[in-house]
């Protein structure tokens, strides 16, 4: 199983991030937010379910690329942590693009592709490396940004068939 270390996802974030519209409420919010993506991948690559849960807030909503949906922090940890037992357990993530969006000085949408590699469909078979994009909705409370929003969404290569694969 393939380790991403914090390192290689911060600077693949960092390269993604190339080109985005420069936030309103300054460079210092844009980099909490990536530092928060980089943490959230970390945690997933290395399987671990508090870690790449830690900033979600108390009442963040999270639905999965399967429609599960997780309400709040505990929830979502415990949810994530079932996944590594199942179709996660060989799972890592490689970022491949982010950008953000301010709507208020402490509100930013934030759209993630990662690379999704290792999945193991519930047949035992492993699923082709594909890229999935999720909606992330992030909001600063007493200076921290935290994620209250996940949604996750498969994406189809273009000129791939649509219904199920």
């Amino acid at each position: 199983m393939a380790i991403v270390s914090a390192a290689t996802v911060g600077l693949a974030v960092s390269y993604a991030m190339i080109g985005s519209a420069q936030p309103p409420s300054g460079r210092e919010d844009e980099e909490a937010i990536k530092k928060i993506i980089v943490e959230t991948t970390a945690g997933f690559n290395a399987h671990d379910a508090q870690a790449a849960t830690r900033m979600y807030t108390a009442d963040a909503d999270f639905v999965t690329v399967m429609g599960e949906k997780y309400k709040g922090a505990a929830e979502i940890e415990k949810g994530l942590a079932a996944l590594f037992q199942g179709r996660n357990r060989e799972a890592t993530l490689k970022p491949v693009n982010v950008t953000i969006r301010f709507i208020r000085s402490d509100v930013a949408i934030v759209h993630v592709t990662n690379e999704l590699s290792g999945v193991v469909r519930f047949d035992g078979q492993q699923l082709r490396p594909h890229q999935e994009l999720s909606l992330r909705v992030f909001v600063k409370e007493t200076g921290v940004w935290r994620v209250t929003a996940f949604h996750n969404t498969r994406l189809r290569p273009p000129g791939a068939p649509a219904g199920p694969r």
